[in-house]
């Protein structure tokens, strides 16, 4: 789950009437001079500072957020934290921003932003508004909503997503962490065409009606990417809080995991009453025998590092060995006993499908804290891979080098 909490915080978190947990989140720490040199990365691999914005202050839940490419081939940035759009050009191309550009503002909490058919669309926490610039370029002019009440609050976040099939995808995460949600929109991955008309999964009636639902179950889906070749589309999804394997049970630091799932439409993803392999919750269990329906993860990952981001390297200038895998931001925990997350792990793929998971950069974490938490990753035109931190208020740079 994603933090709305402030720092250095004793959290009591009461999960039911007979699970109790007292938590500590990971404390903040200072951001070190030399970012470089505190992070790890594989032999033949640089990180680097690309654009400084400002760091968090009290909340996780602000400043550098998801990010895509423009058509202009410069990087743009969504805050949540002061509800703008930033470009951040890198017209010399020495691996470092040139300056940092307002490109809309007097947004809702925008997490993300995407290009589709030459036109910019920014997810607002209640909607999708179309940005429109003067030419195509320079600051927004005008925003027109395009898909509008959507439900707030809880995982109240949303994330935006051109896909391969010229739709628009977004996730709706839960209102709460273990619970039989009200609005069906609710733990979901949506479609829309890209007027915004819903074009979800279809009923399977006659009439073959849609809504926008593509797939539920996901109590808070925020990273997708389609896997070049397949057009197989994977998303991370965050467990719940405070589980435990008995009913009644003390918390387990290692329930549940969390997923990265291949979505598939119609699909339910077993939010809020199953986890792993088609596991039942034992202090929320379904109806006798739902898990045994639901859709299983692709890959595990370890439980409560908040998996965000994600992108396939097909087109990053890293090594051959790493083109058909991918790269998935963990944001870092806010739960757990021992803190665990706040890296980028490598997704390993054989015969297109998952099969391994290895650390690809640490060091945001430290023995008293961790100052950085990543949120994104996406692939530059220059084949470098670009990473977002809203903790720090930092835009990296990760390229290779033989040596």
């Amino acid at each position: 789950m994603e933090s709305l909490m402030p720092a250095r915080l004793m959290l009591c978190l009461v999960a039911s009437a007979s699970l109790l947990a007292c938590t500590t989140v990971a404390a903040v720490t200072k951001v070190p001079e030399d970012v470089a040199a505190s992070l790890k990365l594989p032999a033949g691999f640089q990180i680097s500072t690309f654009a400084k914005l400002n760091p968090a202050s009290g909340n996780d839940v602000r400043e550098p957020r998801f990010m895509t490419f423009g058509p202009d081939g410069h990087l743009y940035l969504a805050s949540s934290g002061d509800n703008k759009v930033y470009m951040l050009p890198d017209r010399n191309h020495d691996g470092q921003a040139d300056e940092i550009i307002v490109a809309a503002e007097g947004l809702n909490a925008p997490n993300s932003l995407v290009f589709a058919q030459g036109q910019m669309f920014i997810s607002n926490q209640d909607g999708v508004v179309r940005a429109e610039r003067k030419n195509g370029s320079g600051p927004v002019t005008k925003l027109t909503p395009i898909i509008s009440g959507l439900p707030t609050g809880g995982h109240t976040l949303k994330t935006i997503k051109y896909g391969p099939d010229e739709h628009l995808y977004l996730n709706v995460g839960s209102s709460c962490n273990i619970c039989t949600e009200s609005d069906p929109l609710r733990a979901t991955i949506l479609r829309y065409t890209i007027d915004g008309k819903p074009a979800g999964s279809p009923d399977g009636s006659v009439s073959g009606a849609r809504n926008a639902i593509w797939a539920q179950g996901l109590r808070n889906s925020q990273g997708m990417a389609w896997q070049p070749g397949t057009n197989d589309l994977y998303a991370t999804n965050n467990g719940a809080d405070m589980r435990s394997d008995t009913k009644g049970g003390a918390m387990n630091d290692e329930l549940p995991p969390e997923h990265i799932n291949h979505i598939e439409p119609g699909k339910h993803y077993g939010w809020p009453h199953c986890w792993g392999n088609r596991v039942t919750d034992p202090n929320f269990p379904g109806k006798p025998g739902f898990c045994s329906n639901i859709q299983p993860p692709a890959i595990t990952l370890r439980a409560h590092s908040t998996p965000l981001g994600i992108t396939f390297l097909d087109k990053a200038a890293f090594p051959g060995e790493y083109k058909s895998d991918a790269i998935v931001a963990m944001h870092g925990s806010w739960n757990r006993v021992q803190p665990y997350g706040y890296k980028l792990v490598r997704i390993k793929f054989k015969d297109n499908k998952p099969v391994a998971v290895e650390d690809f950069v640490t060091g945001w974490q430290t023995r008293n804290g961790a100052w950085g938490r990543p949120v994104d990753v996406v692939v530059g035109p220059d084949g470098a891979l670009y990473v977002s931190d809203d903790r720090a208020g930092l835009v990296y740079r990760i390229s290779y080098s033989k040596k």
